[in-house]
């Protein structure tokens, strides 16, 4: 008859190898379990990303397959702030800090399609944001200047663009209202802060036959977003729906 001494003699060494096994040994190797995790992550933000598209932007009549395209390519996760990543698909603008938002995806695809972007042109962009904007047309179009007039938010949107791999984008950290006099003229202009009033300056810098989208109304109320285009001397301007934007910040505010 076996005894109890017996199976202490042959279990105890048994469970104390087990024991160190357990606290010595990772399940997965490290690197297997950190790609593995990565991969996992972009797949995720893929389909969220698809479903963004299909839901909130083909459904509500943006049609412009350049545009379209563009926003299934762009990663708006790496536009936001980091806390901000699990609702950076959602149908709504985001805080990205110093009082200032990133656009409802709709609304940047819509603004996007207004311009009737294409390869070749030289756009120009007020109010670098996040980068997010400007990474949608450079998505699309050749050449695009983006001005921020928050020094520190600038240098965050100018970083996540290189980060995204939109590294031919040009930031400046200047007053919008005066645009970029240097590389005008531009093809379009896309305007992303709520103005008083349609600026002057911008409307020089367009080249004959060019576009501009920008919101026009009071801060802090609904504004309508307005199409500008330029036929010579001729400026033409089409009141499109209302908006909500931030306002348009001025150096002398």
């Amino acid at each position: 008859m076996l005894t109890d001494s017996y199976f202490s003699s042959i279990l105890l060494p048994v469970f104390i190898l087990l024991l160190i096994l357990l606290f010595t040994v990772p399940a997965v190797p490290p690197a297997f379990a950190e790609t593995g995790s990565d991969d996992e992550e972009d797949q995720r933000y893929q389909r969220l990303r698809e479903q963004m598209v299909n839901r909130q932007i083909i459904a509500r009549g943006v049609e412009d397959r350049p545009t379209v395209n563009a926003m299934r390519s762009v990663p708006r996760h790496k536009f936001v702030q980091s806390g901000e990543r699990r609702r950076a698909y959602m149908d709504s603008p985001l805080p990205i800090g110093y009082g200032q938002t990133i656009s409802q995806p709709f609304i940047v695809a819509y603004m996007t399609q207004l311009i009737n972007p294409e390869p070749g042109m030289k756009v120009l962009e007020i109010g670098t944001g996040s980068g997010y904007q400007a990474a949608v047309l450079a998505e699309i179009t050749d050449q695009v200047f983006t001005i921020e007039i928050v020094e520190e938010l600038g240098e965050w949107g100018r970083q996540n663009l290189r980060n995204a791999g939109y590294d031919k984008v040009q930031v400046k950290r200047a007053d919008g209202y005066y645009g970029w006099e240097e590389h005008a003229p531009f093809d379009a202009i896309v305007v992303t802060a709520a103005a008083d009033h349609i600026p002057p300056p911008l409307v020089e810098q367009l080249r004959d036959g060019g576009l501009m989208v920008i919101p026009v109304g009071s801060p802090f109320r609904t504004q309508n977003l307005m199409l500008v285009e330029k036929r010579g001397e001729d400026i033409r301007t089409r009141n499109l729906m209302p908006v909500r934007f931030v306002p348009f910040t001025r150096e002398d505010e």
